[in-house]
Parts: structure tokens; sequence; C-alpha cells
């Protein structure tokens, strides 16, 4: 465990930074608000980060209060790792942080990873925006999302998508027999959408993003 780095200023901003602001930190907790992960999940959605940084940082993280690590039961007999409340918190900076970088995302270069549940946090931000009265505060919502980059779920309210109660924010496969709402694009639009070049009801009405179910959300997007 390397020791903590301080920049020893008596500044909440500077603090927060002090636990969060190494490289690959905040993407680990952007990959663990998909719900508890092994270590090799974790290594493979995170290209470009050594084992030895990653093995590193995930320590440091538990020491701080952001994670923890756990043994799954048999069979499987694994650890994996999880977020704990105060890691989950960061999930409104993570959407900040996002929004922030947009103008720099640019066209996608060739050496660029692509994972189809990095779109996660954007379309997120966006199905909260303006949608409030469809979302199911209460028992929550599952928003299943193909792409021609994957497929992915949502949790939109209840304990899912506040940053402050458990479960994941989303996860990794669709979810077959729970989605209420089923969204289908292109690369392309989740490209923009990432890059805030189009929102997200502005896509539906452009026929760009498919929208399937009959629950109160699918229909107020269907309705823009």
């Amino acid at each position: 465990m390397s020791p903590r780095r301080s920049y020893d200023q008596y500044c909440s901003a500077a603090r927060a930074l002090d636990v969060v602001g190494d490289r690959w930190t905040l993407l680990i907790v952007r990959e663990l608000l998909a719900g508890p992960r092994r270590y090799t999940d974790l290594h493979a959605d995170l290209p470009g980060v050594s084992t030895d940084v990653l093995a590193s940082r995930l320590r440091d993280m538990e020491r701080d209060g952001l994670s923890g690590r756990r043994r799954l039961p048999p069979p499987a007999a694994a650890y994996v790792y999880e977020l704990t409340p105060r890691g989950r918190r960061l999930l409104p900076v993570l959407q900040a942080l996002g929004e922030w970088g947009e103008d720099e995302l640019g066209d996608r270069r060739p050496t660029d990873a692509v994972r189809a549940h990095w779109l996660a946090l954007p379309l997120l931000r966006a199905l909260g925006e303006g949608l409030g009265e469809g979302l199911g505060e209460e028992e929550g919502v599952v928003v299943d999302v193909r792409s021609e980059d994957g497929e992915f779920h949502l949790r939109v309210g209840g304990g899912g998508g506040g940053g402050g109660g458990g479960g994941a924010v989303y996860g990794d496969g669709g979810a077959p027999g729970e989605a209420d709402v089923v969204l289908e694009l292109d690369s392309r639009t989740g490209a923009d959408l990432a890059r805030g070049r189009i929102g997200l009801a502005d896509a539906v009405r452009e026929g760009r993003v498919v929208v399937g179910g009959d629950g109160p959300l699918a229909k107020a997007l269907r309705e823009g």
C-alpha cells in the first residue's frame, strides 16, 4: 500500500484530490459503479493500466474507505471489489467531470479503446434531465441499452442511480426479463451523445435512438 500523498492544503477540494486525484482512481470508481467486479474483469475494462498500478490503487481505495473486497461463496470462491457508500457518492462527481470533458472527446481515434458501458454515465445524466416524472423513484427503472459496441443496462431512480443507495448503477450485458425500457442505437449516435452533440430526446425524435417498452419512462422518451 503506497503512502498517501497530500497537498497539505486546508481546502476540501485539495483533500478530495488527496484521495481520488491519483491516475486511474476515478476510472476504477467508474468501473465499480457496475457493481462487484473481479480483478481480472477490472483489468480488462481498464486498458492501459498495469497490474501493479491497479493492485496498488485498489489497496489505496480500500484504505481510504472508497471500496472493499470480499470473497464470493462457492462454487465461485473468487474475490470481488465493490464500492462503499462513500465511493458510490462519487457518481455525481464523475457525471460532472464527464460533462465538462465532452469538448475534449473529439472524433474517435484509431487507438481509442471503447467499451459499451462507458456510455452509461452520460445516458444516466440524460435520462435524469427533464424526465423525473417517468423515473419511478421508489422502485427504480431498468433500461437495457443495445448498441453496435455491445449491450449494458442502467438502473435509473430507486437505489441504483442516486449515488447514495446500494446496488449497481449499471451492468454489462442486457437485463432480460427485467428491462422496463430498451434503447437501440448505433455507434455514431452513442459517440454523439457522449460528446454532447445531440440530446437523448432529440436523438429519439430523429429516429437515431429507438425506444421499446410500455412504462412511463418509455412513453416520456417517445413523447419527447
